[in-house]
């Protein structure tokens, strides 16, 4: 399996969040996040940061890259790198199985990622067979999405879906985030969809948002937050 950097808020976990990061940073990039989340505290939390494997990024003029997928060209959402990709939802998805032998229910399990970590989870939370608590997936954009309604499982239609984007992203544009938004919610998957005025990153609003969200899908609550409907919200 993928080696990971793995964090416990307390002893048996009986809850996990699996967090894939961008192209170019490690398992350790989101790692400080977890201090950040009340939710985390008030439960036994693991929480799995695995690093990418290393591959040549072509955009990048084929430097090597810890990527979950190869990047062929600027054209991010269209251009896209589909034998790359199935390899990491195969990793990814033995990563959750591993978290399921060692006792996690797949309702406690919640799949996150930024940017390309975003995409592929969204893409394979979607499309698995056994609901997961929810998926995360922010300044991201849909992997696969002319086939959506191929791969689109009943499991994946009833998983909560957490996304939010930078307004003024100047590597995946906000507009990507609102047209996978859109898709999905044409599906009728639940989007818990926010913008905020920020670049390729994340912010502390953004993250207090998304942790009352996490809280609720482990509570068992059903879905919270706002609707996509096309506009931003906070």
């Amino acid at each position: 399996m993928l080696e990971c950097v793995v964090t416990e808020t307390g002893p048996d976990p009986d809850h996990a969040v699996i967090w894939l990061h961008g192209l170019g940073a490690d398992g350790n990039d989101f790692a400080p996040i977890v201090p950040q989340l009340r939710c985390a505290q008030t439960r036994a939390v693991r929480f799995v940061f695995p690093h990418a494997p290393v591959r040549p990024v072509t955009v990048n003029g084929g430097v090597r890259m810890r990527a979950w997928y190869d990047i062929l060209g600027f054209e991010i959402a269209r251009d896209q790198d589909s034998r790359g990709i199935a390899d990491s939802l195969r990793q990814v998805e033995l990563l959750i199985q591993h978290e399921i032998e060692r006792g996690i229910a797949p309702d406690k399990l919640l799949l996150a990622g930024f940017s390309q970590g975003g995409a592929v989870a969204l893409r394979l939370a979607l499309a698995r067979e056994q609901r997961l608590a929810g998926t995360v997936a922010l300044s991201c954009y849909l992997l696969e999405g002319a086939a959506l309604a191929e791969w689109l499982t009943p499991a994946g239609r009833e998983t909560p879906v957490f996304m939010a984007h930078g307004t003024h992203d100047p590597i995946v544009p906000v507009a990507l985030g609102r047209d996978a938004a859109q898709k999905l919610a044409e599906q009728r998957v639940q989007v818990a969809w926010s913008e905020w005025p920020m670049q390729h990153a994340v912010c502390p609003e953004e993250i207090g948002t998304l942790d009352r969200w996490i809280d609720d899908c482990y509570s068992g609550n059903g879905f919270s937050g706002d609707s996509f409907s096309g506009q931003g919200s906070v």
